[in-house]
């Protein structure tokens, strides 16, 4: 029988799963942007989150204690300065390694972009003088939601920003992509490339700017993660890329707003899944479930 207790903790466990369901979504939007166009697998996503984090922390930390703004003025700087560097690294990425990469050899995008990691990660370390930085915590005031069940049902105002803020975004990406001429475009290229530069479509264009939109995206993730969990470490970037990659797989990764709902659904079963069954296990069980439902799917698309 379903107790005032338990009822409880599944709505605490719903709303702590809303904010990393929101990051999935929106990494997934913006993976499935540029996937739609190279039908490429590609962890440079994980690497710009996981670069753009740790230069918005740096930032945040140089404007504190080397330019004395205010905390606020701190964050804002911070959170400027990473998002230039990391649109910026993801279009030199694309224009210089990744985009020719994907026209001359595919296959070796993806250790590319695991060296570029790497090579983005020392980058961060050696700027940091190999530091662990943190943010101060921030936006974390705690409202009582519910007093029933044993104890209360809260949430901070960071939980409740970010996800509003993702929803927004993506529902007015997924309406600019549907009826704007640049999402008709991106359609076009996504479904016959050499017809769209038939019909006088720019298709190289349409490739470089969806490249700097999933830039965008993935800047945009990394320095929410970053606010709302205080740090921000390249293991973080290389799973969250992995997962999103491996969420796309299982659905249709050429449909931005498709790929975003399931990452929301996978966010949602993550969190629970550890709240109920265990947390340890919980990236191994998600991951091996991740790659059944690929396999199954793709060996259920070719019957």
């Amino acid at each position: 029988m379903l107790t005032a207790s338990d009822l409880a903790f599944f709505l605490q466990q719903f709303i702590n799963a809303a904010p990393i369901a929101a990051l999935y979504a929106l990494l997934a939007f913006g993976y499935s942007i540029s996937f739609a166009l190279t039908r490429r697998p590609d962890f440079t996503m994980g690497a710009l989150f996981a670069f753009t984090g740790q230069i918005f922390i740096f930032f945040t930390g140089f404007g504190w204690t080397a330019l004395w703004l205010t905390y606020p003025a701190a964050l804002g700087f911070g959170a400027v300065v990473a998002l230039i560097y990391g649109v910026t690294t993801g279009g030199l990425i694309g224009w210089k390694i990744t985009g020719p990469l994907q026209a001359r050899a595919p296959t070796s995008v993806i250790p590319a972009s695991l060296a570029l990691m790497i090579v983005l990660m020392e980058l961060v370390r050696i700027a940091a003088d190999s530091r662990d930085l943190w943010l101060s915590p921030f936006l974390n005031q705690r409202f009582i939601l519910w007093q029933g069940g044993g104890f209360p049902v809260s949430i901070t105002l960071i939980q409740s920003l970010e996800p509003a803020l993702v929803a927004i975004l993506l529902v007015g990406s997924a309406a600019y992509l549907s009826r704007s001429a640049a999402g008709r475009a991106w359609r076009a290229v996504a479904d016959d490339p050499l017809a769209a530069e038939l019909m006088g479509v720019n298709a190289r264009n349409v490739v470089v700017l969806a490249g700097l939109a999933t830039a965008v995206a993935a800047g945009l993730a990394g320095l929410l993660a970053t606010a709302y969990y205080g740090s921000m470490d390249f293991g973080s970037g290389l799973m969250f890329g992995l997962k999103v990659v491996m969420i796309a797989a299982i659905g249709e990764q050429t449909s931005p707003g498709r790929c975003a709902l399931g990452a929301v659904v996978f966010g949602l079963a993550e969190t629970f899944f550890g709240a109920y069954v265990s947390f340890e296990w919980r990236d191994l069980a998600m991951m091996g479930m991740l790659v059944a439902l690929a396999v199954t799917l793709r060996r259920e698309s070719r019957l």
